[in-house]
Parts: structure tokens; sequence; C-alpha cells
């Protein structure tokens, strides 16, 4: 409090003396360049540094004021560099600051040039951050579109091993219902050609009963044409002899009687 107190006090003293310093090196500034263009003052300026260093300084006669950079600023205090500090741990512990960056930032001796390049990094990191982020969701993205790609691509290959295993199955099941065909086929065939052997067989055991029948009837007709015949002879034979009448019911006898 009593360093606070005497910086107080004596502030005035020391802008005062800040501004007259400053002030100084600027009309210095300013009467180099007036005693470079009267001959007088160049003159005497020639004799005191020589005829090349007053060429040299011939430049200084087409600068402004502003160009001669001339400013004044003290070292920071023991309470600056805390505060420096404390923003520079702050930016740190919010991640808006590199390490790196806080190094250089405490080798600046000026307090407002080390707050305004403090500034400068924040905003830079800020700038980086958003890029990298950016290009975390870009690559996030392509990583989905990489992993929806592969599950579509993975997809089409199931569904495409799905539709080969069923055309297998269903050219297996169509050649399975050839064979089938074939097979029901083969057996038809087979049996109508056993039909058609029994009735071969069957047409075959009618035609020969029918021949036996009708082999049988021609038989009996020729027995019965030999009978009427024998009868005829048998009833000539009675009237030219007339015998008995003769029972043709009963077998003849005689000609039961075997020939010796």
């Amino acid at each position: 409090m009593a360093a606070n107190a005497s910086n107080v006090a004596t502030r005035h003293i020391n802008q005062s003396s800040l501004y007259l310093t400053l002030k100084l090196a600027e009309n210095i500034a300013l009467k180099i360049s007036d005693a470079l263009e009267f001959p007088l003052t160049r003159s005497a300026l020639q004799k005191s540094i020589s005829t090349f260093n007053t060429e040299t300084l011939d430049e200084v006669s087409n600068l402004n004021l502003h160009d001669f950079w001339i400013f004044l600023e003290l070292e920071p205090d023991d309470e600056e560099l805390a505060q420096l500090e404390a923003n520079i741990q702050v930016s740190l512990q919010q991640g808006s600051l590199n390490l790196e960056d806080a190094i250089d930032l405490r080798q600046i001796k000026n307090l407002k040039l080390a707050n305004q390049m403090l500034k400068i990094k924040r905003k830079a990191k800020a700038k980086q951050d958003q890029a990298n982020q950016q290009a975390n969701i870009a690559a996030q993205g392509q990583a989905q579109a990489d992993t929806a790609e592969k599950s579509a691509m993975a997809e089409v290959q199931k569904q495409e091993a799905i539709m080969g295993a069923n055309v297998q199955f269903e050219q297996s099941k169509n050649q399975m219902e050839i064979q089938r065909m074939e097979i029901a086929a083969q057996l038809e065939a087979q049996k109508m050609q056993s039909k058609f052997q029994y009735d071969m067989q069957l047409k075959q055991l009618d035609v020969q009963t029918i021949q036996q029948k009708e082999g049988a009837i021609e038989d009996r007709k020729d027995k019965r044409s030999k009978m009427e015949a024998t009868q005829q002879s048998e009833l000539i034979s009675q009237r030219q002899n007339d015998s008995l009448p003769k029972n043709f019911e009963q077998p003849d006898m005689a000609s039961m009687t075997p020939s010796v």
C-alpha cells in the first residue's frame, strides 16, 4: 500500500519526465532536418560529422516525424508483470493460448505490446481452433460417409449373396422338379409298356379262347354232320331192308365194338 501510494504521489513527476524526454527527442530529429535545409547549419554539420555522413542524413529531410518511430515506454513493474502473467495463465487454462506463445509473450518488455500480442495470439488460436474443429467435422463426416458407403456395399454384397443363394436354390429346385418329372415320365412309360404287354397277353388269350371255341364249334358241326350222314344212311338202309326203326339216341353197339 505504501508503494502504491508513493507511485500515485510521484506519477505526475514520472509522466512529466517522460513527456519532456519524448519531446526532446522529437525536437532533436526536427533540428537535424532543419539543419540540412539551411546552408550555414549544413556547413557547420559537415564540419562536425563530415560531408559523407551529412549526405547520408539528406534522407531525413524527406521523412515525416512519425517515420522516426520516436516513442518512450517504461518497462513494466512487478504488479504489471503479475497482471500480464495472470492473463497468460487464464488464456492457457481456457485453451485460447499455446504454451509457445506464452513463452514469447513473457519475453516482451513492453506491457502494451505484450497485451496487444496476447490479443492477437488469442484471436489466432481461436481461428486455428475453429479451423481444426471444421477439419475434424469434415473428417468425421467423411468417416461417416465412408462407413455408410461400406455399410451400403456390405448390404449390397449381402443382398447379392442372398439373391445368388436364392437363384441356386431355385435352380436346384427346378433341377429336382425336372428329375422328378423325368422319373415320373419313365415310370409312366414303364407302366404304359407293362399295361400294353398285359393287354397284349389278354388279347392273345382272348384270341386263343375264341379260336378254341370256334374250333370246338367246328368239331361239333363236323360230328353233327357225320351223325346226320350216318343217320341218313341208316334210314336209307332201313327203308331198303325194311328193318325195325332204330333209336339214334342210344349209341351204336356195332360202332362201339372194336374191330378185330
